[in-house]
């Protein structure tokens, strides 16, 4: 499975970005979508996800009621909305799935079986 991220780029604080990350991957709609991010110098976190298709999603609380994850099973895309940005949002955010993942480990890195690239976000303030 290949997972391709796209949408990263600078903006000020205050402002907005939408990320998409598309898999290659013929389940869809039966994998686990996760975003985390890494900050330089930090461990990668958690930030939103979705255990399935039919699960509501998950936030970290730093970014609950600013961004919001969707996914679009017929394009084998998810989403990341992120509004109101702040320069502490600045990171390289990653897209995360995985078939196998139980509910209880949403949150863990190691729990992924596959990984995207990256996409830089940077916010000015």
């Amino acid at each position: 499975v290949q997972l391709v991220e796209s949408g990263g780029g600078s903006v000020q604080a205050g402002g907005s970005l939408r990320l998409s990350c598309t898999s290659s991957g013929r389940t869809f709609s039966a994998y686990t979508m996760t975003w985390f991010r890494q900050a330089p110098g930090e461990d990668r976190e958690f930030v939103g996800g979705v255990f399935r298709t039919g699960y509501t999603p998950t936030y970290a609380d730093s970014v609950k009621g600013r961004f919001t994850v969707s996914r679009d099973n017929a394009k084998k895309t998810i989403y990341l909305q992120m509004n109101n940005l702040r320069p502490e949002d600045a990171a390289v955010y990653y897209c995360a799935a995985s078939s196998t993942i139980i509910l209880s480990s949403l949150r863990i890195p190691s729990a992924y079986n596959w990984w995207g690239q990256g996409t830089l976000v940077t916010v000015s303030s």
